[in-house]
């Protein structure tokens, strides 16, 4: 990849710290899972669970306030089919799996979200 791909830089906030941002291609569609929580205080709990080893699809079907009986999956979404602080935050999270999720987190007009991203194309 040659310096053309250089100028891209700006949203990864520089080069040097943003090793697995900048490894990221961008993607179309993502494979997405959530945890929709109401309360700022439901979605600190969900959090402590998942740093406490607990798996992503156990703690949305335990506590997610939307499709929680899918695991928080919200399947295979293009770009421009979510809200846009979700997409955002979605978009920039590297796939993982539900055992190790790398997660991230925004508020919306529905709620706290925890999310993390299965897949990219």
């Amino acid at each position: 990849m040659g310096p053309k791909n250089k100028g891209k830089g700006k949203d990864s906030g520089g080069d040097s710290k943003g090793d697995s941002k900048s490894k990221l291609k961008p993607a179309t569609s993502i494979n997405v899972r959530h945890i929709l929580c109401e309360k700022h205080s439901k979605k600190e709990e969900a959090l402590e669970k998942l740093r406490n080893g607990a798996k992503f699809d156990e703690v949305a079907r335990e506590m997610s306030e939307d499709k929680a009986r899918q695991g928080g999956s919200l399947g295979w979404k293009v770009r421009g089919s979510l809200l846009a602080d979700f997409e955002k935050v979605a978009y920039d999270l590297e796939p993982s799996t539900t055992g190790s999720p790398k997660i991230g987190e925004c508020k919306t007009s529905e709620g706290y979200h925890i999310i993390m991203v299965e897949g990219r194309k």
